[in-house]
């Protein structure tokens, strides 16, 4: 990737004042991109946007700017007006309702939001008429989980036994077919624009604070000095530092845009689905994940696993090797380096230390180990 592409470049980040998307955010002011976010406002309660200052954040020397817009994906006019101030020539689509539980509770609002909050976005940007690349993140689960040891690759069924997973799969068919449909040099089509999906693994960092996940539960835990509960520890997922896939989205976009600046109407080579995930070393169960944690802050977890819950996967592997062999994209931190790193970022930020100070601090280490520059 090269870091340089980023500087003074128009970029819409939406789901900015989520967890991925304030690190996302924070990555491309450093990087000098001007950035207009567009979101429901953060949690006042625990948000790592409100802790990081973003909204206020001031421009700096070498970094950009941020331009920051509060509402509603599936809000088309107030949407719209984002749109159309920011001209963006990269789209990073982050917002959407991200939880296997709350899908439960609200099925219709997670399809409404993942899917049709998503068309929406690619119905304004249709809009544009000047070269944008724009990538749809999805998630590891939209795959038909069939609970076996092989490692899913882009090329597998699609599918989801819970209306989250489901919801994110139909929104990987919906955004194939409309690029297909409105994607192009025809009448009916827009010249302009590439669109790819990203498809990442389980995130883990630092500043993640929400409810029903297994690593802001088991910081809140050991803040508190109580017992981490933990529900289902043998089911395995792939384990990653937020920063991993995130990466991947920006070299993603990079190369969507390069190469339609070239070839305006013609077939994109990056316009298709990517997997972002984790070496195979990194596929640990829950249980192993919550004893590599205690290594690093003492303290005890409890099985609380219910009979009657909600049905998650138990098994969940992701291959990446198209990501790989196409964008020369890589995972750079092992798994133990991404326990140690975000157990370290709620420590330092308990004993007082600036939430800014360390992720500048993750992402100046992590930029070092994928590019051998300092951030």
């Amino acid at each position: 990737m090269m870091l340089t592409f980023w500087q003074d470049r128009r970029v819409l980040v939406t789901g900015h004042t989520g967890f991925k998307g304030s690190w996302l955010t924070l990555w491309l002011l450093t990087l000098g991109a001007e950035v207009w976010g567009y979101a429901l406002p953060p949690d006042a309660d625990a948000s790592l946007f409100i802790e990081l200052q973003l909204e206020a954040t001031p421009k700096q020397s070498g970094w950009g700017e941020l331009h920051h817009c509060t509402g509603d994906i599936n809000d088309a006019s107030r949407l719209q007006a984002c749109i159309a101030e920011a001209q963006p020539e990269v789209v990073l689509h982050l917002a959407a309702q991200p939880l296997v539980r709350q899908s439960y509770v609200d099925p219709l609002g997670t399809w409404q939001t993942n899917v049709l909050g998503s068309l929406q976005l690619l119905e304004v940007v249709k809009e544009l008429q000047h070269p944008c690349a724009v990538v749809m993140v999805t998630t590891d689960k939209v795959y038909d989980n069939r609970e076996w040891i092989y490692g899913y690759r882009e090329s597998d069924r699609l599918g989801g036994h819970d209306p989250y997973s489901a919801s994110k799969a139909a929104m990987e068919l919906a955004v194939a077919s409309w690029r297909s449909s409105f994607c192009g040099s025809a009448a009916h089509q827009n010249p302009y624009l590439a669109i790819a999906t990203a498809r990442a693994g389980n995130v883990i960092g630092g500043g993640d604070w929400a409810a029903d996940r297994l690593v802001p539960d088991a910081m809140r835990a050991l803040l508190e000095g109580q017992v981490i509960p933990v529900r289902n520890p043998q089911a395995t997922r792939p384990w990653q530092h937020v920063l991993e896939p995130l990466g991947g989205y920006l070299l993603l976009a990079q190369r969507l845009y390069e190469q339609q600046q070239q070839t305006l109407g013609e077939p994109n080579h990056y316009a298709q689905a990517f997997n972002f995930g984790p070496a195979l070393e990194s596929n640990r169960s829950v249980q192993e994940l919550i004893q590599a944690i205690l290594v690093h802050w003492p303290g005890e977890w409890v099985d609380r696993s219910e009979a009657t819950a909600p049905h998650e996967a138990g098994l969940l592997h992701l291959v990446s090797d198209k990501a790989q062999r196409l964008l020369s994209w890589r995972s750079r931190w092992d798994f133990e380096t991404t326990v140690k790193r975000t157990v370290s970022w709620y420590r330092q930020v308990a004993l007082g230390r600036s939430s800014l100070d360390c992720c500048l601090e993750d992402l100046a280490a992590y930029v070092m180990a994928m590019t051998g520059h300092v951030a």
